[in-house]
């Protein structure tokens, strides 16, 4: 646990400005605060404001907000404690974790198992990464990736991109990252625990995992090395046989890279790493940490197939690019995504296991929420070699024109195979379609997907009279009997109490609530004390705040107790955190962007609106006394007492400067 003493020094002595500018270099001073891109969705028009006085950052068009350690949790993917320790090292400031007694906790233990896990992991790709430059054999690694149009040393754009994968090379021998590993003090326990070493069937020791292959590093969001993915490469020639870099006959690992583990039949075009305490394939995917600057930018991720197509498509300038590790797309992989992009865009091998991955993933779709389309490649080629011929622009084109995910998976159901298919196996697939469109949540966008199937059938055959499903016959076209199983289903599920979802909002819920007259004066008096705390004490002020009611005096409230006077300092967090919800927008807004530059001028101005709000409230008080002076018609001193007061508020209305 970080003491909160520890957490309020790192955000006092963290400067935003500094954090912000390296994710967004367009910043642009702008009145008390500064104005740029926002990082967090995409825009033409500056709406991102960091006020540095308050450390606060707010984006008028998405409205992202928070402080220094808020902007490193939703950029860069931190939990909490992580940003807090970033920016304390950053800051020089020493973290020291307390705990509510003196015992190490079972957490503490699991903490620090992790932390030893994700280092053994550096340790690895620090190993393979200069395996690849030195060792005697690289040269197989350096092949195949200039069979990818990824030569090292020929292109910056390229080595930058291998050097951001830590791309490396696994040598031959069987213990050279374990004798490596034990150079540096780690325990073989450890690095079996993360796959990286295998314990021998006979006798003690371990041997590495990896050997002679291309190495990738899996890292997650925050750019630790979780896991590593080893591509297999061209054998290597007997008469390579000598010492290895570990002392270990190369013959036995010429073996290994030529049989397999089996000792029969090449080896697995890749290993992955085994699942680990740091480590579930189902809930990470290669390259988010290098493409989710790229994917929130965009606000689409690109998802594909291989660790090639990621790292040749980063290298060519297509950054908002993964891939999943092994598996098919999961519902942890898409809220992972989610977190940095509302959409993505599938781009997977145009196969029979291309479009049945795009199948499986539509469920982990829409339990995460995102919008999903489908970008068809051309038969045999995948997005490398497509980027590689054609260019990226012809990727950029297939992503661009992608369909929505619902169309591309009824367009499966009917490609070439449909017509040659018999009667049955027709059924079953418009069967397939009809449950399909069915499991859309909207009605509107049922019913555009039924004529989007109904033309694309119309398109390949005519299936007048043909029987859909068990009761359901064709009277007056090729889905007629598609439509009623739909309408079926829908007044079933009213007949449930299930009513389906709108696929809009009702004109009258569309309506924008009109505000209370003086809201307008209200909220500015509200934000003048927002960006000047230190007018709460002064009396003219004081005096105004009793115009003032509903949310805002709950925010009032919460200022005065977060306002430190002696100190002229705001704690921007204490205040956000008490403040009710209705009033965050507008508080953020002031805190970011603040409108007035000096302390009289904010007093002016609340004074002014305070005014404005006085004559609306007496104006107000009089055309009540009217509506009551009607209604005492014929009672002549209750009409006199209310002549009386309505000509008292109008002279007050009046009198006011």
């Amino acid at each position: 646990m970080i003491p909160p003493e520890t957490i309020a020094l790192v955000r006092e002595r963290t400067d935003i400005l500094a954090i912000v500018q390296e994710a967004v270099p367009s910043l642009k001073r702008r009145g008390r605060s500064f104005v740029g891109l926002c990082p967090f969705h995409k825009e033409k028009t500056p709406s991102f404001h960091v006020n540095p006085d308050r450390g606060f950052f707010h984006c008028f068009g998405c409205k992202e907000a928070g402080s220094a350690i808020d902007f490193l949790i939703k950029h860069e993917g931190y939990t909490f404690p992580e940003a807090v320790r970033a920016l304390a090292e950053r800051a020089g400031i020493e973290v020291v974790e307390t705990r509510k007694d003196a015992t190490f906790t079972e957490s503490d233990r699991q903490k620090k198992a992790r932390d030893e896990l994700y280092a053994v992991n550096a340790l690895a790709a620090t190993f393979f990464e200069d395996q690849l430059r030195r060792h005697e054999h690289r040269s197989y690694a350096l092949a195949e990736l200039e069979a990818r149009g990824l030569s090292v040393g020929k292109d910056p754009k390229v080595d930058e991109v291998l050097q951001a994968f830590r791309i490396g090379y696994a040598p031959p021998g069987w213990d050279g990252l374990a004798s490596f590993l034990r150079q540096q003090g780690v325990s073989p326990a450890a690095a079996e625990t993360v796959g990286l070493l295998v314990p021998r069937s006979s006798g003690s020791g371990f041997y590495d995992r990896f050997r002679h292959r291309l190495m990738f590093a899996v890292m997650d969001p925050q750019g630790r090395v979780v896991a590593f993915s080893g591509r297999a490469l061209r054998e290597l020639p007997e008469a390579a046989a000598g010492p290895s870099d570990a002392g270990a006959p190369v013959r036995s690992a010429l073996r290994y890279v030529s049989k397999g583990d089996a000792g029969g039949g090449p080896p697995p075009k890749y290993i992955n790493s085994p699942e680990s305490p740091i480590y579930t394939k189902g809930q990470m995917l290669f390259g988010i940490h290098q493409a989710r600057h790229a994917i929130r930018q965009g606000e689409v991720a690109v998802l594909v197939e291989g660790n090639f197509d990621v790292v040749s498509l980063h290298a060519r300038g297509i950054g908002n690019v993964v891939a999943p590790l092994g598996t098919a797309f999961t519902g942890e992989q898409a809220k992972l995504l989610k977190r940095f992009a509302p959409s993505v865009v599938f781009l997977f091998d145009g196969d029979a296991a291309g479009k049945k991955a795009v199948r499986l993933s539509r469920d982990a779709v829409r339990a995460a929420g995102m919008s999903a389309r489908v970008a068809t490649l051309p038969d045999g080629i995948d997005p490398d070699e497509l980027s590689r011929t054609k260019g990226p622009n012809a990727v950029e084109d297939l992503v661009a024109g992608a369909r929505g995910m619902a169309e591309a998976l009824i367009e499966m159901e009917l490609d070439g195979t449909f017509v040659q298919a018999d009667v049955f196996e027709r059924v079953e697939r418009i069967e397939r379609i009809r449950k399909l469109i069915g499991d859309e949540d909207d009605p509107i966008m049922r019913m555009e997907l039924y004529a989007y199937a109904d033309h694309a059938v119309s398109a390949r055959l005519d299936l007048h009279g043909m029987r859909v499903g068990r009761d359901d016959v064709h009277q007056s076209g090729p889905f007629a009997a598609l439509q009623k199983a739909l309408r079926r289903d829908e007044e079933a599920a009213r007949a449930r109490g299930e009513v389906p979802r709108p696929a809009a909002a009702s004109p009258k819920e569309a309506r924008i609530a009109a505000r209370p007259p003086g809201s307008a004066e209200r909220r500015e008096i509200v934000g003048c004390l927002i960006e000047w705390p230190s007018l709460l004490d002064d009396p003219e002020v004081a005096e105004e705040l009793s115009l003032l009611d509903g949310p805002v005096v709950t925010a009032i409230a919460s200022l005065r107790r977060a306002w430190k006077p002696v100190e002229k300092r705001l704690n921007v967090d204490a205040f956000l955190e008490e403040i009710p919800p209705a009033v965050r927008v507008l508080a953020n807004r002031h805190l970011a962007n603040p409108q007035q530059e000096n302390e009289a001028d904010a007093k002016g101005y609340l004074l002014e609106n305070a005014n404005k709000l006085k004559r609306l409230l007496l104006s107000q008080e009089a055309a009540q006394i009217n509506r009551e002076t009607y209604r005492a018609q014929g009672d002549w001193d209750a009409e006199r007492e209310l002549a009386r007061e309505q000509s008292d508020r109008l002279r007050a209305k009046h009198g006011l400067k």
